[in-house]
């Protein structure tokens, strides 16, 4: 088999690994890992969740990683923060060399030693779901060969991870709906309510102390009584 059949075999597996994946969080550690093995080049990755614009979750397959990615909040500058929520591919053969984000490529060059970046945004439709971020220790780690098999892994990792988000927001959806059932169901008898008058207390309780609705339900199951004032 060529060595590009064998890069598809491999892409084909990790894809089928991912989706067995048992959660957002799992996902996201098997994108990033599945990166590094898959990407020439690569001695260490990280993937984020964007949420808002903004970095919510991420995982990364060294610590060292994080501290990158940390520091771009920090310094509010860097490829994931300005770049990729507009662009798809994003490569910088020297971050020592003059960027547009100077002090994040001198740092992450002088203190973690990394040297090359690679990075993708993850898409499904015209939506950023989140970022992959590739790094290396050598001067243009990634020849043109590598960004292409990036672009494949960064398209399979999307839709893998937009499956698991939507997976995590339905049970979480799942859990909150029966959660909130129970409290109302305990309301009913506790003060002899109508299933409507149960949920117009909790809904009550959520607006007058800012509180979320599900916060209040959870606290009537786990403590059976009210957050704040009684009915």
């Amino acid at each position: 088999m060529s060595d590009r059949g064998n890069f598809a075999e491999r892409v084909a597996e990790a894809s089928r690994k991912l989706t067995g994946r048992s959660g957002k969080d799992d996902t996201l550690l098997g994108i990033a890992e599945a990166a590094v093995e898959l990407v020439s080049g690569c001695d260490v990755a990280a993937v984020c969740v964007l949420r808002h614009g903004r970095h919510d979750t991420c995982a990364h397959t060294d610590s060292s990683v994080q501290q990158l990615d940390d520091l771009q909040r920090e310094l509010g500058e860097g490829p994931s923060i300005t770049e990729l929520n507009s662009m798809d591919v994003i490569y910088v053969p020297d971050l020592m060399a003059p960027l547009p984000w100077p002090n994040w490529g001198k740092k992450v060059a002088g203190e973690a030693g990394i040297r090359s970046y690679l990075g993708f945004r993850l898409f499904t439709d015209a939506d950023s779901i989140g970022t992959l971020n590739l790094y290396a220790y050598e001067i243009d780690a990634f020849s043109y060969q590598d960004r292409l098999d990036g672009m494949v892994v960064a398209a399979h990792s999307a839709v893998a991870l937009d499956s698991s988000v939507e997976k995590e927001q339905l049970h979480t959806a799942l859990t909150s709906r029966q959660l909130i059932g129970e409290a109302t169901g305990m309301l009913r008898v506790q003060y002899s309510l109508t299933t409507e008058q149960a949920f117009g207390v909790l809904k009550r309780i959520s607006s007058e102390q800012n509180i979320k609705l599900f916060s209040v339900a959870e606290q009537v199951v786990e403590t059976g009584s009210l957050p704040g004032s009684p009915v």
